[in-house]
């Protein structure tokens, strides 16, 4: 039977289609949209400590989506002076979620905050759901009732929307993210909208750059809040890779260059299938960096999971919740930030899995996993996920 050129190109593009689709997968990963969370969410734990001496941090929250990064570098480096009540705070005590089938439980509401009359040293603001003018009125509305003079609040990343939308930065310099910059710009025209700097200040207002500057904006302002030593100190338990605070950066959008070499990666080199194991105790920092920064190479699969159990207690005393049911001997590759616990070891993985061990690292931990990502898919794509990241 003679084959027709038009069943000729059928048959290719149908051959064509066969390859792609499962190449296509690292990319509809990243954009599936997170689930709801279900079954027990843990709301009824108790109010962390309070220590009147303490300055009061407030971190807000958004269970329709906060980023993770934005949300736990703050966390830590606050905790980390001993000088300040961390709170990670939100409209109600549901469980936000920061990625696919991984939430974080907010340790108080508005209204307990309220309650119990506390002020604010320092409101952080990361990038929450909504991006444009349209906010949640009751948390714009909270942010505005507690800022006063003594007030600093730190907008980060793409936290910039909802930051403007409170008005309180009319006229005054702010940044965010230079992938997003052109699209949150366009909505907030009062705003005085600035590149190439990783952190803004005018007088108690703070911005930052994309998802990586949380660190310098966080340790500016636990700067300004405290002293230099305080800050060196926090910037120490993260091994903090320059002598100073960072102040140079260039903003670098995502070109199409960028998009290409994200299509190069995702159809011609090996996909793997990655997850991070959840550890009690674990660190907040190195959690939210690897979380961060391996889930913008386009894993075919990216999870983060706890054996035997659906929670777990950081080092600071939050409750990080997981609803990933996964095949373990599927993972190609598991990150792991200390030792192994029974528990952990009796989770059961393939001899093909790989166990990428973090516990003893003395390097900044986007470092450490731009350069293996450099080891594994080469410069060009490593550079990639620093724009995205904004770590330039």
């Amino acid at each position: 039977m003679k084959i027709t050129p038009h069943q000729t190109l059928y048959i290719s593009l149908a051959v064509l289609w066969m390859f792609l689709l499962p190449a296509c997968k690292p990319i509809s990963e990243i954009k599936q949209p997170p689930l709801p969370f279900y079954g027990d969410s843990h709301s009824d734990s108790a109010i962390p400590e309070y220590t009147v001496s303490k300055k009061n941090v407030f971190i807000i929250a958004d269970k329709n989506g906060t980023e993770i990064f934005d949300m736990l570098t703050p966390f830590y480096l606050f905790n980390a002076t001993g000088k300040a009540n961390v709170y990670i705070i939100s409209r109600d005590k549901k469980p936000v979620v920061v990625k696919k089938n991984l939430f974080i439980l907010p340790q108080m509401t508005f209204a307990e905050a309220d309650s119990m009359r506390l002020e604010a040293d320092v409101i952080v603001i990361p990038a929450l759901s909504a991006r444009t003018e349209q906010q949640d009125i009751v948390l714009i509305d909270w942010i505005k009732a507690h800022y006063s003079t003594k007030t600093k609040i730190l907008a980060i990343c793409d936290g910039a929307s909802t930051a403007a939308a409170t008005g309180l930065y009319d006229g005054k310099p702010m940044t965010c993210h230079a992938s997003d910059y052109t699209g949150i710009k366009i909505h907030f025209p009062n705003v005085n909208w600035v590149q190439n700097v990783n952190v803004t200040k005018a007088g108690n207002l703070y911005s930052t750059a994309g998802v990586s500057n949380a660190v310098e904006g966080a340790l500016i302002v636990i700067n300004d809040s405290f002293d230099k030593e305080t800050m060196l100190a926090a910037a120490s338990a993260i091994r903090y890779p320059q002598p100073e605070i960072k102040t140079v950066h260039k903003s670098i959008a995502l070109s199409g260059n960028g998009k290409f070499n994200i299509a190069k990666k995702v159809i011609f080199r090996k996909n793997k299938n990655t997850a991070v194991l959840l550890q009690n105790g674990m660190n907040e920092f190195f959690l939210a960096s690897i979380i961060d920064t391996y889930s913008r190479s386009f894993p075919s699969s990216f999870t983060s999971f706890c054996p035997g159990n659906s929670s777990i207690l950081t080092k600071y005393g939050l409750i990080i919740l997981s609803q990933s049911v996964p095949d373990h001997k599927k993972f190609d590759e598991v990150h792991v930030t200390m030792p192994l616990s029974q528990a952990n070891k009796d989770a059961t993985f393939s001899r093909h899995t790989e166990i990428v061990y973090y516990d003893n690292t003395q390097t900044f931990m986007i470092d450490n996993c731009i350069g293996r990502i450099k080891g594994l898919y080469g410069s060009k794509f490593s550079n990639v996920v620093k724009i995205l990241l904004d770590y330039n």
